[in-house]
């Protein structure tokens, strides 16, 4: 398949600004996605990327339970799959070995393990195929907002000018720092090398030596990753600041401080670093401007939950933000992407520093592995750490009701085949089971199912955009107020 082809915009001629609905800056897999939902409401979208061509890199990433489900609710898992490699779901926390553990509900649990450059490259394609516009070599240099938009100032001067901003651009974010919002945290103790090269050791000298060693180094190993080729990582001598990547001459010097040997590495594919700084934004919005994905929150990459939870927010934002736009959110609507997205980063802040602490070769780490190496024996406890790596046991905050209120669907066979095939258009769901409901004045923006078959132990359910449940019961008054909560005042 061919790169994804993007219409470059000229600059403009005269000192109006071009109007969008939304500039997203940043066109990495979290503002691509955010794009795409966007365009399902048909909100003009333009996609700056400071890049000119995209990442060359052969990094691979792995989407998790959730970001699979919600690749199928838009249709995109069909798409996706034969560019991955599927593994168990399992030895995620702390590259602890278990097996998955039993009463994993999702039709999709498994990991998928994709090349990054891939991945982007696709979710782009989709939301250029949707009507998305992306600018490649445009870098975000300042902004201005008011009470009807946002100016935006690219660094060759243009201007241009939209409703609303999203930072979807990175740890180091521009937009962020523009807006003067705090990232607090703690930099980076540890620094970690990475990369793909080919060796010049017998498959056989490279097991025995990478088991030894990983005996007490978790942060380290050489794993097959093509014909002659592998995936190298090793601690690095320090921690630096460094933009440009690292040489192949300081993989064979921490290789052999580490192992004692270079394995002959030669002829490397990509090299990398990355530390383990954990940072959250203090605030996800400032009036028009937005943050999402790294721009918002970074972490180590151990049980790697980044680009997921940078994909997870666009889902979140997408519909919301659309909806502010098209004229129906209710008042708070577009503050609840803050209010629900910011404490699931939070926990993955934390569940990634605990993580961390477990590489650790010291020996009250160490011991403390070993504990929690016996107790994820237990399927309860395995279950609920692999829960919060791949984001299924993730529950909003929706006030008082049963366990399932704000938790995700599953998916599941309906009359009309599966759940999430009923999703892709990015509209809310009401699942009548009881046949005696309506989304009445709400079918603008919520789409109606009866079927009595459904396996769901509940008469009805309305499911947000992003499949997270809204609403379970029975009465129409009831579901009448949670359709206003969520989807505004009804068109008729």
């Amino acid at each position: 398949m061919q790169p994804a082809q993007f219409t470059a915009e000229p600059p403009s001629t005269d000192r109006t600004p071009r109007t969008y609905d939304v500039i997203i800056a940043g066109c990495g897999p979290t503002g691509a996605m955010l794009a795409a939902e966007l365009r399902l409401h048909d909100v003009r979208v333009l996609v700056l990327e400071k890049e000119t061509e995209p990442a060359s890199a052969v990094r691979i990433v792995g989407l998790h339970i959730r970001s699979l489900e919600l690749m199928a609710m838009r249709g995109l898992l069909d798409r996706i799959l034969p560019h991955g490699r599927q593994r168990p779901a399992g030895a995620y926390f702390a590259a602890i070995p278990k097996p998955a553990p039993q009463g994993l509900d999702s039709r999709y649990a498994y990991l998928l393990g994709i090349p990054q450059p891939v991945i982007e490259r696709l979710l782009e394609e989709h939301a250029i195929e949707l009507g998305a516009r992306v600018r490649r070599g445009c870098a975000v240099a300042g902004l201005e907002q008011d009470d009807e938009g946002v100016t935006v100032t690219l660094a060759d001067g243009e201007q241009l000018r939209s409703r609303y901003l999203v930072g979807c651009d990175g740890g180091r974010s521009t937009v962020r720092k523009l807006l003067g919002v705090g990232f607090p945290g703690e930099p980076a103790r540890t620094e970690s090398l990475m990369g793909e090269m080919e060796v010049g050791v017998p498959q056989e000298e490279i097991a025995v030596t990478v088991a030894a060693v990983r005996e007490t180094q978790q942060r380290f190993w050489l794993r097959p990753a093509g014909i002659g080729v592998y995936s190298v990582l090793v601690p690095a001598a320090g921690v630096s600041d460094r933009v440009e990547p690292p040489t192949l001459e300081d993989f064979k010097h921490q290789l052999r401080a580490i192992a004692g040997t270079d394995f002959g590495v030669h002829s490397p594919r990509w090299l990398s670093c990355f530390g383990d700084a954990t940072r959250l934004a203090e605030r996800y919005r400032v009036d028009r401007v937005l943050l999402a994905g790294d721009a918002a929150h970074i972490h180590p990459p151990i049980g790697g939950q980044g680009l997921n939870l940078g994909v997870q927010d666009a889902f979140n934002l997408g519909w919301k933000l659309a909806a502010r736009i098209r004229g129906w959110a209710p008042d708070a609507l577009l503050d609840t992407y803050q209010a629900e997205r910011r404490p699931v980063a939070e926990e993955v802040l934390d569940n990634t520093r605990a993580q961390t602490e477990l590489l650790s070769t010291e020996p009250g780490a160490q011991a403390v592995r070993r504990l929690l190496t016996e107790l994820m024996d237990f399927d309860e406890v395995n279950l609920h750490l692999l829960e919060k790596i791949t984001a299924i046991g993730i529950r909003y905050d929706f006030g008082a009701g049963p366990d399932l209120l704000g938790r995700r669907l599953p998916d599941m066979d309906v009359k009309q085949g599966h759940l999430y095939g009923l999703l892709h258009r990015g509209r809310g769901l009401l699942l009548d089971r009881a046949e005696r409901l309506t989304v009445g004045g709400w079918s603008d923006r919520v789409d109606y199912l009866a079927d009595p078959t459904a396996a769901v132990d509940v008469p009805g359910v309305l499911l947000r955009p992003d499949g997270h449940v809204a609403w379970i019961g029975q009465d129409q008054r009831d579901l009448d107020d949670h359709l206003s909560r969520w989807f505004g005042k009804p068109a008729h």
